[in-house]
């Protein structure tokens, strides 16, 4: 009786080695799996300024009026759109290929929004004599360079929508633009008080005239619009 009691614990005990050694072996064969790499990204990022140095004589597809004229160098589509080399976006379009496109060619400045009335300023106590002074409504233009707020809209294509009506010019372009990048020739238009704004292909530029625009900040990597000047 007692000897079978040892043969039963020795079974156990060799049960119990074996299943240990069984598993480890098993562990070692099969490593855990690493989660995809889609799980780990934190979104579709589009850098604007990772576009390699053109070269001068390579060519590429050149967009006038808005459609596609074949390939040619820069200097070469520049000559055919009837402008400088420095006024043409340089990027892939939508087929991926890479391209030259007039700035903003297919999105040109859109009919400007109603003028809205300057808001009217207190009168206060009337003063006579020659001290008396008239105050008449500021211009928005007047308005921002005092550092007072400005009404933001947003062009939607086929409409102007307000964004705000009392931002300072920063806010309104990480409203209108943070995380967005343009394509070639593409413009995505806003206003700023009396002031055109629009985000092309690695930079936000500004118009007093809604035709002739400058650059006011440059896009950095990732869409991201630093603060503007």
């Amino acid at each position: 009786m007692q000897s079978n009691r040892i043969l039963l614990a020795v079974g156990a005990a060799l049960a119990l080695v074996l299943g240990a050694i069984l598993a480890f072996v098993l562990s070692r064969g099969h490593k855990p799996s690493e989660p995809p790499p889609a799980s780990q990204s934190t979104g579709l990022q589009i850098s604007v300024n990772d576009t390699p140095a053109i070269d001068a004589t390579k060519k590429l597809r050149c967009f006038k009026d808005g459609a596609p004229v074949g390939d040619y160098t820069l200097a070469e589509c520049a000559r055919l759109n009837g402008v400088s080399a420095q006024a043409l976006d340089v990027g892939p379009d939508a087929s991926g290929a890479l391209s030259a496109v007039p700035t903003a060619s297919l999105a040109p400045p859109p009919v400007l929004p109603p003028a809205q009335p300057a808001p009217t300023q207190s009168a206060g106590p009337v003063a006579t004599g020659p001290a008396a002074v008239t105050t008449s409504p500021q211009p928005a233009s007047q308005a921002v360079a005092q550092g007072h707020g400005a009404q933001c809209l947003r062009h939607t294509g086929s409409e102007w929508r307000q964004i705000s009506d009392g931002m300072t010019l920063n806010a309104c372009v990480q409203a209108l633009y943070a995380g967005r990048c343009a394509k070639p020739g593409e413009a995505i238009y806003g206003r700023f008080g009396d002031q055109t704004l629009r985000l092309v292909l690695g930079k936000v530029e500004i118009s007093n005239d809604n035709s002739h625009f400058r650059t006011l900040v440059e896009q950095r990597h990732g869409c991201e619009i630093p603060q503007a000047r």
